[in-house]
């Protein structure tokens, strides 16, 4: 088997699977690639026993033929390579690899016991690629970290009649964002966060339509150029809902952008046990203020009151932040009282919204 392929599209695609693929594992054979030949290019295979990703690389291939290489080792050689082109030869069970003045031969090993991918029949859905990715990291900063959290170290993939729906939450916060989709039936999949990590980069370089289907315990992902396979976890997420307010004691409008650039000025002199910053509105002055051990920093900004009245309300900056992140205009900022939830949503994109509780002072 002999392949031509750009440097630039195998290496791009290495890249990527070297995240998945392990460097050290239980299982050897896991951290090696699955590399083979086929008429219409070449494809790749890594595996963690958590995610499966293959990908198509465009190549010109003569003959066919499949074999494991160390995927890390690959990667390395790849993004050395002098030249533009590559060239790979597979034969007597060593992989050649040429480009420029550049020749290097890499053992290879049977791909007998690498993991077989599954995937299913019946999709649930099609969605754009760069929309299901948006759903993804909208929401991804919101799951726990904590392993005792359990359920809450994933993200949950909705899905119900006209929408999908991407929902994280650690307990402290909420993030959930709404996609409308022509969709029949109602389904609840959550997904690692680790997994939705490589998720995320995956379908950042696809253009087109994504497949999304589901079986046995598995998330799988269908594009342009790739297949997917991620394990779910067991569970769905408590009643989530029921803590976001109904009630409101106010609503502001802000750029939000200029709100998340105060708050991150400010933020540097809050105290470093809880990141507590305060918000002081009082007619349509806002005051944004945090005070610590190495001294106290405020400013000035003006908010578009809505309806409500003066309120103080003290945040854990990082989480305040983290909710405004996804923001690209204006923020609508919605407070239903000092010691009770909060809502952030974008005034252009009403299909994202946050919730934050904040800090008990």
């Amino acid at each position: 088997m002999q392949v031509r392929l750009p440097k630039r599209s195998f290496s791009e695609a290495l890249a990527v699977l070297e995240r998945v693929v392990p460097t050290r594992s239980s299982s050897p054979v896991l951290t090696n690639l699955w590399v083979e030949g086929q008429e219409d290019g070449l494809i790749l295979r890594g595996s963690n026993g958590e995610i499966d990703l293959e990908l198509a690389v465009p190549a010109e291939v003569d003959g066919q033929g499949a074999r494991l290489v160390p995927g890390q080792l690959l990667g390395q050689v790849v993004r050395g390579l002098p030249g533009e082109l590559v060239e790979l030869a597979l034969q007597d069970g060593e992989l050649t690899i040429e480009s420029g003045s550049f020749k290097t031969r890499l053992a290879t090993a049977a791909s007998d016991e690498f993991p077989g991918f599954e995937f299913a029949v019946d999709s649930l859905v099609n969605i754009p690629a760069r929309e299901l990715s948006r759903a993804f990291s909208r929401v991804r900063y919101a799951a726990s970290s904590e392993d005792y959290r359990a359920i809450f170290r994933g993200v949950q993939l909705e899905l119900h009649p006209g929408r999908l729906r991407a929902v994280a939450s650690d307990g402290f916060r909420l993030a959930l964002y709404d996609v409308s989709l022509p969709i029949e039936e109602e389904r609840k999949l959550v997904v690692p966060a680790r997994s939705v990590d490589e998720i995320i980069r995956v379908l950042e370089r696809s253009e087109g339509d994504v497949s999304l289907g589901a079986q046995a315990g598995h998330l799988t992902l269908a594009g342009d150029g790739f297949r997917l396979v991620a394990a779910l976890m067991e569970g769905e997420f408590p009643d989530y809902e029921r803590v976001i307010p109904q009630q409101i004691a106010l609503e502001v409008r802000i750029p939000a952008a200029l709100l998340r650039d105060s708050l991150k000025r400010v933020k540097v002199l809050a105290d470093r046990s809880n990141h507590r910053l305060d918000l002081i509105f009082n007619g349509e002055a806002l005051d944004v203020v945090a005070e610590g051990e190495m001294g106290r920093g405020s400013e000035a900004l003006q908010a578009e009151v809505v309806a409500g009245e003066a309120m103080s309300l003290a945040y854990n900056a990082e989480y305040l932040l983290d909710a405004l992140g996804p923001l690209a205009s204006t923020a609508r900022l919605r407070f239903s009282g000092a010691a009770s939830p909060s809502i952030i949503q974008d005034e252009d994109d009403q299909g994202y919204l946050a919730v934050v509780v904040p800090l008990r002072v």
